[in-house]
């Protein structure tokens, strides 16, 4: 099978270029960019290939972003691949022949290839953020010429080409945006090709993938989940699995995967009943596990805990590590009380997004944008250590997660569900998280989610189908208002609802002001408590997802 190589060298936005890599039909995977790569280029598979990967061949090496400076602290790439040479089987190169490996640097990887080669990177006088104008003079062999707008985040550029790079794609500024080697299939990027928002973003990486590197379309989802199976099977062994689920598209898929993969004995599902629920969840779940086969499921009431241990916090960091925490603890007690043996293995459905946001990504240099619940406590950090997780999700993007779940025959009303964060309501209560404060909010999102479903949308579908994510947040604090003729003061709630393609980055969703008007009427007549209904219309970035 033949793969790219990208080397992650701390990038938001690493994963999406596998992602993209892999929607072409191509086997991409990631890996430190400070790897050893000597047994890489020497033909052998990539260390942490999970068991029962297929063969592969490295047709080309994709060098990410980083939020670091190439003449600062920035990690540095084996200084092989400067060196390393391929088998022939397509590309620039005639069948058969030896060729330069390909490589195709993007923003710092681009710098970094230019660094590491004799050339010049320093910081700019105004940093190159968003929507950029490039200008390409003549065809190259990874874009043709012609004006386009690039997305760029960086605060250096390349002043000074190393020997033999020629730039002939530049941005508005001036700065190099295209880099090509004038003999070796080295190209560099000062913009991110992987984002959606990148016109001809696709066209260059097939062109990498394609023509520069000669690859053939030989990778699916299917063969994902038969390489992760085979992983799972010989990471467990005879090991119990101990998954804690939510409920939520990523627990589900990943609790159907286990099942598929394990004996339904050895999996044990455990669902923690936290009073942060979404309405009617536990029934919900109860109903899921006995549809996907499960045999030893275990439900826990721990509301009264959850709540005891969020009283009087505020912070929205100590709400998630406090819940973390609770949750291992909470699980560990359980544990005790199965007799599970200490082999036993923690089972989650981390995506790839949790991972590179807590700033614990494939490579050592992703900056934390915010804690996890299952990736960022001391406990969890502790199971890491013992090397005790099982993340079978960790690879792969919300969209990734329903394909995989609708193969693995999860109902399709589970894998539409829109994201829920772990840590529940307790990121959308700003401020203290009371039991009242829980059942306004639950009551509240609740009846956004249902008119969102009953309401038309413009592609023939429902509102809900064509938003990535909605969710109510109730705000600490309360505004006068009118109910009949007497004066109150209620809640403000406020509601969310994005367009994403992969939760990296996201837009607001442009509602008809009709729909806004009903719904938000609805809340305040339905749910006493709420005065007020506010809509959110902030971006990622500048905002998250999420408000805490």
């Amino acid at each position: 099978m033949d793969k790219i190589l990208i080397l992650d060298f701390g990038s938001q936005t690493t994963q999406l270029i596998g992602r993209r890599i892999r929607e072409l039909g191509v086997y991409a995977e990631i890996i430190n960019g400070d790897a050893d790569l000597g047994a890489i280029l020497g033909g052998a598979d990539a260390p942490g290939t999970p068991g029962g990967a297929p063969p592969d061949r490295l047709r080309g090496i994709i060098l990410s972003g980083s939020p670091e400076s190439v003449y600062r602290q920035g990690a540095v790439p084996d200084k092989r691949i400067y060196s390393a040479f391929i088998d022939g089987g397509g590309g620039s190169g005639p069948g058969g022949s030896r060729r330069p490996l390909p490589l195709l640097g993007i923003c710092y990887g681009l710098q970094r290839m230019n660094w590491d080669n004799g050339g010049k990177v320093e910081p700019l006088p105004e940093r190159e953020y968003g929507r950029v104008g490039v200008t390409v003079e003549g065809d190259t062999a990874i874009t043709k010429s012609g004006t386009f707008t690039a997305w760029m985040s960086h605060g250096d550029t390349v002043t000074s080409l190393a020997p033999g790079f020629t730039a002939p794609g530049r941005s508005a500024s001036g700065f190099p945006a295209v880099v090509v080697h004038r003999e070796k299939p080295w190209f560099g990027l000062q913009f991110h090709p992987e984002v959606t928002h990148c016109e001809r973003g696709g066209e260059i990486l097939a062109a990498f993938v394609f023509t520069i590197c000669g690859c053939e379309k030989n990778w699916t989802m299917e063969a994902y989940m038969e390489t992760v199976r085979a992983g799972l099977i010989q990471k467990a062994g005879n090991d119990p699995v101990l998954l804690l689920i939510s409920g939520g598209v990523d627990s589900t898929v990943a609790a159907a995967l286990l099942l598929k993969a394990l004996p339904p004995e050895q999996v044990h599902l455990m669902y923690m009943d936290t009073g942060l629920m979404r309405k009617d969840e536990t029934i919900q779940v109860k109903g899921t596990l006995e549809k996907l086969g499960a045999k030893r499921p275990r439900i826990i009431m721990c509301e009264d805990e959850f709540l005891s241990a969020l009283k009087g916090l505020t912070d929205p960091e100590e709400k998630r590590k406090t819940i973390g925490d609770l949750f291992i603890t909470i699980q560990e007690r359980e544990v005790a009380r199965l007799a599970l043996p200490g082999s036993y293995f923690l089972a989650q459905g981390t995506l790839y997004t949790d991972l590179i946001e807590s700033g614990k990504g494939v490579g050592k240099k992703a900056h934390l944008i915010k804690s996890h619940h299952n990736v960022g406590s001391p406990l969890v950090d502790a199971k890491r250590r013992e090397g005790r997780i099982i993340e079978p999700l960790d690879r792969l993007y919300k969209d990734e997660v329903r394909t995989l779940g609708r193969l693995l025959g999860v109902d399709e009303e589970v894998v539409r569900r829109h994201p829920f964060p772990g840590p529940g309501l307790a990121v959308r209560i700003l401020g203290e998280v009371t039991r009242e404060k829980c059942a306004i909010l639950r009551e509240a999102d609740a009846i956004f989610i249902q008119e969102l479903k009953r309401r038309a949308g413009s592609g023939g579908g429902s509102l809900y189908d064509e938003i990535w994510q909605a969710f109510a947040v109730l705000l600490p604090l309360r505004s006068v208002g009118v109910a009949g003729d007497v004066r109150k003061y209620g809640w403000v709630l406020a509601l969310r609802a994005i367009t994403s393609a992969d939760g990296m980055t996201a837009d607001v969703y442009p509602f008809n002001p009709r729909d806004l008007i009903e719904i938000s009427t609805r809340i305040t007549n339905t749910v006493k408590e709420i005065g007020r209904v506010t809509y959110d219309i902030s971006s990622k970035p500048p905002a998250t997802i999420e408000w805490e």
